[in-house]
């Protein structure tokens, strides 16, 4: 599994994807995957009332990545002038102890993001696994 962010042909990468780059309008046509990169904290929160199925406290944090020019499929291209370019990500800490902004942190797969079918009417309908934010 990939943790991806999503590219348009200016360079510009957003987490999630678009249909369209919301910085230029261009198709986002690229992938970068950010599940072996290091992140930094931007900022973090503890949420206690959670969704049915979602742990509590759940700790969450918005995490920058840098990205590189390589691509999803191995190839760079310098043309794309996206040196220093970054991308932020919200998602779950696995812990929040410790946890600064400013620290490290890196993506972490796990099989149950939160409880499979927990006050989801079609629970095959929707990917449970994903990516925490582990510090470093």
């Amino acid at each position: 599994m990939t943790l991806d962010a999503y590219r348009c042909e200016n360079g510009h990468v957003t987490y999630p994807g678009h249909t369209r780059c919301p910085d230029c309008g261009e198709p986002q046509t690229d992938t970068v995957d950010l599940s072996e990169e290091t992140g930094e904290v931007v900022t973090w929160t503890t949420s206690t009332a959670t969704p049915p199925g979602v742990r509590e406290p759940n700790h969450l944090a918005i995490v920058e990545f840098e990205v590189s020019e390589s691509h999803s499929d191995g190839s760079s291209d310098s043309s794309a002038g996206v040196d220093g370019e970054t991308v932020r990500a919200l998602g779950q800490l696995t812990t929040a102890d410790g946890v600064e902004i400013g620290d490290e942190v890196e993506p972490v797969y796990v099989e149950e993001l939160r409880e499979p079918g927990a006050g989801i009417r079609e629970p095959e309908s929707q990917e449970w696994d994903g990516y925490r934010f582990e510090p470093v």
